[in-house]
């Protein structure tokens, strides 16, 4: 049994059936395109941390910045993939709409992580473990209480897309079926996050992947787990060139490394030697030589994904592909990547001055959940009026202010969309705010 572009490109958007065939100036999927660029939620990206928090360096990578650049290079994959199986599409699809399509899920892939990064994950998740005898979490069923243990900005920004940004708990951005599915990294939910904590579905997402996966044909792997999208491994591919190699040129921008330091990574990735380069062997700045280096590495980082692609083409549409592009591609290019985490976990990621920002993220993200969490389980289980606090915490969530109805799960839910979607800057001025430390 193998997958089938017929139903993997199908033109059906979520919460907005009654579409017409014909679309005049834009396709289907570049309204999808434009809808992530033109949503708040992505524009809010703008000031979230990608791996330095509150970063005073105008060079440095925020979310927005990387989103971008990921989407320019899967794109880039989408175009030439599309050109190799040009005679396996429906005839209302071309190359440079599965570019398209690519390019939109690696625009929306970061779109649910919380504020400072990683860090920010990971102070939500420790919150609700430390907080798990509490009584205001003692009712929550195993698989909710499994969601917020292991928030995940994978999940969230499936949540976003589909029930939160513009069209709230009505189809989100509405955005078709194929955009969606490539967006779904890990089309599972909490209760097969693994180790590594990774999902794509809380269950009050549940039903929006169960019809997903049934619309576009991916192939069921498991109870509430399928196989991906052919085209997130593509989309995972551009995420992977991007950080690889930015997260390198952003630690020289902050002088954590120095262009020595990063050069042998670049030029194994690249598979060239100084000497192929006119720039590296010149007197140029350290930033224009890796720039320089930055487009050969790409370029090779590329060609190796889409040869993998096309290598287990077979596999991948049968929903048995389990590698990954860039690991099983070019030796040099899966020895320059090995390179690049091993510098990034060894010089980058320990710095001192990054490790007490986020630190300081779990002082920050502690003080609002508590504040939030608070006010929202009185709120469900109030008997009488709430008190004057957590009738002004409440009043601040605005439109995600949980009704008195919902279960208290997704009352919770409704507290991490708040959170979740603030800014670093904002949800700082907020915890000190909140916290009486102004």
């Amino acid at each position: 049994m193998a997958m089938n572009w017929q139903r993997l490109l199908t033109t059906k958007r979520y919460g907005h059936e009654h579409i017409t065939p014909q679309e005049i100036g834009r396709s289907h999927f570049h309204k999808d395109h434009d809808r992530i660029i033109f949503s708040s939620a992505f524009r809010r990206l703008g000031r979230k941390t990608q791996v330095h928090p509150m970063a005073e360096n105008d060079h440095i990578h925020t979310r927005l910045t990387h989103s971008i650049e990921v989407g320019s290079v899967g794109r880039s994959l989408g175009i030439r993939v599309g050109e190799l199986i040009a005679d396996q599409l429906p005839h209302w699809v071309g190359p440079h709409d599965l570019g398209t399509i690519v390019q939109s899920a690696c625009l929306a892939h970061d779109i649910g992580n919380p504020p400072f990064g990683h860090a920010g994950e990971y102070a939500i998740r420790d919150w609700f473990r430390r907080n798990r005898a509490q009584p205001m979490l003692a009712a929550l069923s195993a698989a909710e209480r499994t969601d917020l243990e292991t928030f995940e900005g994978n999940a969230q920004g499936f949540r976003v897309v589909t029930r939160i940004e513009n069209n709230l708990f009505s189809g989100g951005l509405r955005l078709t079926s194929p955009t969606l599915g490539t967006l779904l990294k890990y089309p599972w939910t909490s209760v097969d996050a693994g180790d590594k904590g990774k999902f794509s579905c809380y269950q009050t997402e549940l039903d929006i992947l169960q019809r997903l996966a049934a619309q576009l044909g991916l192939i069921e792997r498991g109870e509430q787990r399928w196989c991906r999208h052919p085209l997130c491994y593509l989309m995972e591919a551009a995420d992977d060139i991007c950080y690889a190699i930015m997260d390198l040129e952003d630690a020289i921008e902050l002088s954590i490394l120095s262009f020595a330091d990063v050069q042998p990574v670049l030029l194994a990735l690249a598979g060239i030697d100084v000497a192929d380069d006119p720039v590296l062997a010149s007197g140029a700045s350290a930033r224009r030589k890796i720039s320089a280096l930055r487009g050969r590495a790409m370029e090779s980082m590329v060609g190796s994904a889409i040869t993998v692609f096309m290598t287990n083409y077979a596999q991948i549409m049968a929903g048995e592909y389990q590698g990954e592009l860039l690991r099983d591609g070019d030796p040099a290019v899966r020895d320059g990547l090995a390179m690049a985490k091993t510098l990034a976990r060894e010089r980058v990621f320990p710095d001192t001055r990054k490790t007490e920002l986020e630190v300081g993220a779990y002082s920050t993200l502690g003080t609002l959940l508590e504040a939030f969490c608070d006010a929202v389980y009185e709120h469900q289980q109030q008997d009488g009026p709430l008190s004057y606090r957590s009738q002004k915490i409440i009043s601040l969530m605005g439109i995600h202010c949980p009704a008195v109805d919902d279960s208290l799960y997704h009352a919770y839910m409704r507290a991490l969309d708040f959170i979740s979607g603030m800014t670093d800057n904002y949800a700082a001025y907020l915890a000190r705010q909140i916290g009486g430390l102004n």
